[in-house]
């Protein structure tokens, strides 16, 4: 079977894409909790808006909207070659491993660091790796259980809309 798997051109190009799929939407939610401007990346000022009574407003993104657009167009590209029962199925198979890797961030925070490594960082101004190991690791938590919602429904919309499209365009 594996040895069909790897001769198979079709199949193995379906089993790359599905695993750069999974990584990239894996890789987004990692770095998820980094927040950047959008204003200074382009070298504006900041436009501090008003809206709704909140000043100070301006565009502040997660890092990881800078993946998902190509997620997208993965899907549009395995719907178009592959159907739309692989793009559900390599959907299902990526939320459930950022489900996996949200446990695990969330067990490995739990567990307390070792003495000598907790310190370990001092004099390069990190008094405490457990807190800042936790703090990074820590802060997309709610990012990623928000975003897994948000990524399948999206998947799922973008599955159907896609076929509708087909079916009127042909």
């Amino acid at each position: 079977m594996a040895l069909n798997i790897l001769n198979d051109r079709p199949g193995l190009l379906f089993l790359v894409i599905a695993a750069f799929f999974a990584s990239n939407a894996l890789i987004a939610e990692c770095i998820g909790g980094k927040i950047f401007s959008l204003e200074k990346v382009f070298g504006f000022e900041l436009l501090n808006l008003t809206l709704f009574g909140h000043s100070g407003l301006s565009f502040s993104l997660t890092c990881g909207v800078l993946l998902w657009p190509l997620e997208f167009i993965i899907t549009d590209i395995v719907n178009e070659y592959y159907g739309p029962r692989a793009v559900k199925r390599i959907s299902y198979i990526a939320v459930g491993l950022i489900a996996y890797a949200f446990l695990m961030f969330f067990i490995t925070i739990q567990i307390p660091g070792a003495d000598w490594w907790i310190g370990s960082k001092s004099e390069e101004g990190l008094p405490d790796l457990q807190l800042a190991f936790n703090g990074v690791l820590g802060q997309g938590m709610w990012i990623i259980l928000g975003s897994l919602v948000a990524f399948l429904v999206g998947q799922l919309v973008d599955v159907f809309v896609f076929q509708q499209i087909r079916k009127v365009t042909g």
